[in-house]
């Protein structure tokens, strides 16, 4: 039997109203507790992931290492740790570095509504790729991927898109 995925429904505080069926949230819109994981290897380059074609949404498309929704009661860096092994084979410390709300209509109708807890960790390991989540990887520098999307936009996630120049600023910081 297989079990429906669930996501925490949350208001612009983070604070939990309830919970829903994952697609019906991207379908109607709802606010829901997400994770961005950005892995940066030792040259600072970022671990991209091409995102499986056969996803329900954002298929084949370039985004951050991983990302993923708490189950309920988890912390989100349990979360952030348990999705990066699940889908790029990768156990590394990680931190919080910021969160943010965002909404996107996707191409395919559904929509991104999502207050998003992001983390960065550093790893030289290679990916072992779990072909249900991720097509393919690569390591690239933050500057050429935000020259990329100047002309290639439509290659990557909207989130990613969103999130990027905050992750660029975050990294100025240190």
């Amino acid at each position: 039997m297989t079990m429906v995925e669930r996501v925490i429904l949350v208001d612009e505080n983070d604070l939990e109203i309830g919970t829903m069926e994952k697609q019906k949230a991207h379908v109607t819109g709802d606010l829901h507790r997400a994770i961005s994981v950005f892995i940066f290897n030792s040259k600072g380059e970022i671990l991209l992931q091409q995102r499986a074609i056969t996803k329900y949404h954002s298929g084949g498309l370039w985004s951050n290492t991983c990302c993923t929704h708490p189950r309920q009661g988890e912390e989100t860096k349990d979360a952030a740790k348990r999705r990066l092994n699940e889908e790029m084979g990768i156990q590394c410390n990680l931190e919080f570095r910021f969160s943010f709300i965002y909404k996107a209509k996707l191409i395919n109708g559904l929509f991104e509504h999502e207050f998003d807890h992001v983390y960065f960790g550093q790893s030289d390991l290679l990916p072992v790729l779990n072909s249900e989540e991720a097509e393919n990887y690569k390591y690239v520098n933050i500057h050429e991927i935000i020259e990329d999307l100047k002309t290639n936009s439509s290659k990557y996630t909207e989130w990613f898109k969103i999130c990027l120049e905050e992750v660029k600023n975050h990294l100025e910081l240190k």
